[in-house]
């Protein structure tokens, strides 16, 4: 009797089963491919808000955190500006930026884990470069690899661009051009000047310009009676000042980053070098090298980018390009507002970047990679960071070709304040050279 109860329960269950059809089973869904924002974009239905991420890491620690720091609020500034109003696509899409940002700690041995996190993990739909050319150098093989644009400000080597990138762009003017200025320059102020000393910085920026400028005086018939290189960590230079004494230079050239540069200038006036002209890397530009005092007095050096040049939107009409973005003054108003200080050229070379990923983005109508790519291929313009224009060839493409260097000089204003000059070259100047400490 309970076997046939039982018997009949299993008829009725399979019965139940059979009229309801029991689901297969089925194995999990696999995870969506996680997107871009970018490639969202160019799928997505027209109208609308889309947020790209631009990615970049900057030195918040290190020697390299003054330059860096400057770099980075300007790119700030652009991304709080930009954001006011988005970029309009002509579908009607409104394009917004929102910045992924690490500490590379000045440690261009971290620059390529970081670069890979802000593509793969981040999905970061563009990318702005590290400062220094041995980071971006780094950087932009990562960048390449990952099928991402990438604009480099704080980047001058010519090197990056001989290794057949397609999708890195610099807007500084290359290191082979860093310093030619400033032999034109020492020509000008002293045509019987014939002897020059270059001592620079070993890094990868520094000693590409070193070797530039060696080979470019060389050619307009100077003497290069002293070349040496120190290291980045170098704190006494009085080995290489008992050098440059004895070969007695005319004048001497070099330096490298802000610590290596503002103690070399002060170790120069310490020791009484008498030269006829000072020009050192990257320290003379920005705004703390007052604060060594007189031995900052008649020192000059190569600026991308200085408030005082006169870019405006009728030089561009005379030199038949576009002109686009902000006056030199709206952006100096605006850095001042936000930070309290005049703005040195890392923090114009930050904005500008971001302004020609911009401008970029609404001349390609797109923010698909390929076709902004080709927008800035295409780009030939003004604006208040100078004119941009780069290398299309196979051999140099991404090297910038428009852009020109100015030279400043701290000198005394009427009150006996040291401040910044431009003195090179002569259709942008502000002010005549003057001799080292009057």
């Amino acid at each position: 009797m309970k076997w046939s109860i039982f018997f009949l329960l299993l008829v009725v269950l399979a019965l139940i089963a059979a009229q309801c059809g029991a689901a297969p089973t089925q194995a999990p869904a696999a995870p969506a491919k996680e997107e871009s924002a970018a490639a969202q974009q160019e799928s997505a239905p027209a109208g609308g808000t889309k947020t790209l991420i631009i990615g970049f890491t900057s030195s918040k620690t290190g020697s390299l955190e003054v330059p860096s720091t400057g770099q980075t609020r300007g790119l700030e500034l652009w991304l709080e500006q930009v954001n006011k109003t988005g970029v309009k696509l002509a579908d009607g899409t409104v394009i917004k930026f929102e910045p992924k940002t690490y500490d590379d700690e000045s440690n261009k041995d971290r620059v390529q884990q970081l670069y890979t996190t802000l593509i793969n993990d981040d999905k970061a739909d563009f990318l702005i470069s590290p400062y220094s050319s041995g980071s971006t150098d780094a950087a932009a093989v990562i960048a390449e690899q990952g099928g991402k644009v990438m604009i480099t400000a704080g980047a001058a080597s010519d090197s990056t661009h001989t290794k057949g990138f397609q999708l890195i762009y610099q807007i500084y003017t290359p290191a082979s051009r860093y310093l030619t200025g400033a032999i034109d320059l020492l020509a000008t102020l002293d045509p019987g000047a014939k002897k020059l000393a270059i001592v620079h910085e070993n890094d990868k920026f520094s000693t590409d310009v070193a070797t530039a400028a060696e080979a470019y005086a060389k050619e307009k018939g100077y003497e290069v009676v002293l070349f040496e290189g120190y290291d980045s960590s170098t704190t006494d230079f009085g080995p290489f000042i008992n050098k440059i004494t004895a070969a007695a230079p005319d004048a001497i050239m070099g330096g490298g980053h802000f610590p290596d540069g503002s103690t070399f200038a002060k170790q120069l006036y310490e020791k009484g070098v008498e030269v006829k002209m000072v020009t050192l890397l990257v320290a003379p530009p920005e705004l703390k090298f007052a604060e060594i005092g007189e031995a900052a007095n008649g020192v000059i050096g190569p600026s991308q980018w200085e408030p005082q040049a006169s870019y405006t939107a009728e030089v561009a009409k005379t030199m038949n390009i576009e002109w686009f973005g902000p006056m030199v003054q709206e952006f100096v108003e605006a850095y001042q507002a936000k930070y309290g200080e005049e703005p040195a050229y890392h923090a114009a070379g930050g904005y500008a970047a971001g302004l020609l990923l911009q401008k970029a983005i609404e001349t390609a109508g797109s923010v698909e990679t390929q076709k902004v790519a080709e927008a800035l291929d295409k780009m030939d313009l003004l604006m208040f960071y100078g004119h941009v224009k780069f290398n299309t060839t196979p051999e140099n493409h991404g090297l910038q070709i428009g852009h020109e260097m100015v030279y400043i000089q701290w000198q005394p204003d009427a009150s006996g304040k040291l401040v910044k000059q431009v003195v090179w070259p002569p259709d942008f100047k502000s002010a005549e050279v003057a001799s080292l400490g009057q």
